[in-house]
């Protein structure tokens, strides 16, 4: 899986977050002084797939990009959605997930349970290197 640095402000999130997770994952992340997982998001809209509370601690630390594994969600059929467990919703499509990212009206916090058929690729990104915009090969034109 391909791992690219995307602007922060192109991501949107389709649930809630758990403060008391992004509080922790936080204080993780500044011992780490890197992000070690990369987010999942639908390349089309940038919806946030996976990666809820990593996204809310890059917003509290400022940060310009995130590392992210960008997928074609609606036309991949090897990743899976579930609803987690005790969830307050019964069932979710994948249309479902996008349109809640695209109108900000956002599920309740763990929800959606995706898989996908390969497993995501550790990391190891320097804080330093998400405080600088997101470069990509056009910028050189």
């Amino acid at each position: 899986m391909k791992v690219d640095l995307v602007p922060v402000e192109l991501l949107r999130p389709h649930e809630q977050t758990i403060d008391k997770k992004v509080n922790e994952l936080e204080k993780m992340t500044h011992r780490w002084g890197a992000y070690v997982l990369p987010l999942v998001v639908d390349k089309r809209t940038g919806v946030i797939l996976d990666g809820h509370h990593r996204h809310q601690v890059a917003l509290r630390l400022d940060l310009l990009s995130l590392p992210c594994v960008c997928v074609d969600y609606l036309a991949d059929d090897t990743i899976e959605l579930e609803v987690w467990p005790n969830s307050s919703i019964d069932n979710l499509s994948k249309e479902d997930v996008i349109n809640a990212g695209l109108s900000d009206t956002l599920f309740p916090p763990k929800t959606s349970r995706h898989r996908l058929s390969d497993h995501l690729p550790p990391i190891a990104m320097p804080l330093s290197r998400l405080l600088l915009p997101a470069y990509s090969p056009s910028d050189e034109s």
